[in-house]
């Protein structure tokens, strides 16, 4: 298909609530990302979106897009694990979340999100994956929350919150140490799991 430069982002978006399904495939290939990201969006919006459109963006050059595809994957039968160490820290961000909301995630994604945990060099990743671990309540992940709760404040604020799904011996011990840490956000997220309000 060929690129419509005639095409302007507004006409997309609006190509989403007024059923113009064929301005949103014309602008999956517009050489703007920000409107190659639009309609995406518009697509899903539509209930048109499908696997090969989300497939391709996935390899789009701009950032914006990959991270569109990503979030937009959930519910397709689509991998998408392998982001969580693209080049584009949102991107990868982005990844770990859409992750976290799959219903029967693979082995291999939860080998990579236990892997990103402990390993990914952007702290933003690694919270992302804990929070993400701990939405999935998958027990193989639990070893990477609690390392996580041991990493920068950030990281700790979320890797307590992952706790919840779980229990047990080094579960309690972990809210206990959350429930003395240095930061209050920590401290606070802790109390909430120990002591949750009616």
């Amino acid at each position: 298909m060929a690129p419509n430069p005639s095409i302007d982002r507004f006409a997309v978006i609006a190509a989403g609530f007024q059923g113009d399904t064929s301005t949103a495939l014309a602008a999956l290939n517009h050489s703007d990302s920000s409107l190659r990201a639009s309609a995406l969006r518009a697509l899903h919006r539509l209930g048109e979106l499908r696997a090969e459109h989300i497939a391709h963006s996935l390899m789009d050059q701009s950032p914006e897009v990959r991270r569109t595809a990503v979030e937009l994957s959930v519910g397709f039968d689509i991998s998408i694990y392998e982001l969580l160490n693209d080049s584009d820290v949102f991107v990868a961000e982005m990844t770990a979340w859409s992750l976290g909301e799959h219903q029967h995630p693979s082995d291999e994604e939860i080998n990579a999100l236990i892997h990103a945990t402990t390993e990914h060099a952007e702290s933003v990743v690694r919270e992302a994956c804990a929070a993400a671990l701990g939405s999935l309540g998958d027990i193989r992940g639990l070893p990477a929350i609690l390392s996580a709760c041991a990493d920068k404040p950030a990281v700790r604020r979320r890797a307590v919150l992952a706790l919840a799904p779980f229990d047990g011996e080094l579960v309690d011990a972990a809210l206990q140490r959350a429930l003395e840490d240095r930061d209050w956000q920590v401290r606070q997220n802790a109390e909430i799991l120990v002591n949750p309000r009616d």
